[in-house]
């Protein structure tokens, strides 16, 4: 599962999101394993990103999210794939929620750039 985890921020990244991070909630959050956060600077840009995310991690054999919540907007969107969640927000939504400083007791778990294409299909 951590795999697709890493995909997902890899292919946000692949879409140019700003600081994608991993943040493993799972020992205090009872629904999810990890938190994906990433953003982008327009609601292109969000859309583009969620758009990457979801065909990454199709292509290593992974779900599609079980909810998909914000797309109509694009200023917070919630991809939830059950033992993980991907956040991606526009730049001044990320700001204002901060996300990470919620978490920020919570570690940080590292990832590659590119990584979905060097990961065989589950």
């Amino acid at each position: 599962m951590l795999s697709l985890v890493r995909c997902a921020a890899a292919s946000a990244d692949d879409k140019k999101a700003s600081e994608p991070l991993i943040i493993d909630v799972g020992e205090v959050f009872a629904i999810s394993d990890y938190f994906v956060i990433a953003s982008g600077a327009s609601t292109r840009q969000v859309h583009a990103i969620v758009g990457g995310v979801e065909e990454g991690v199709r292509r290593i054999g992974g779900p599609s999210p079980v909810r998909l919540e914000g797309v109509d907007e694009c200023e917070w969107v919630l991809m939830d794939y059950g033992s993980f969640v991907v956040h991606v927000f526009k730049q001044e939504q990320r700001d204002f929620y901060q996300l990470e400083r919620l978490w920020g007791d919570r570690p940080l778990i590292t990832w590659e750039p590119n990584l979905h294409s060097e990961v065989e299909p589950a």
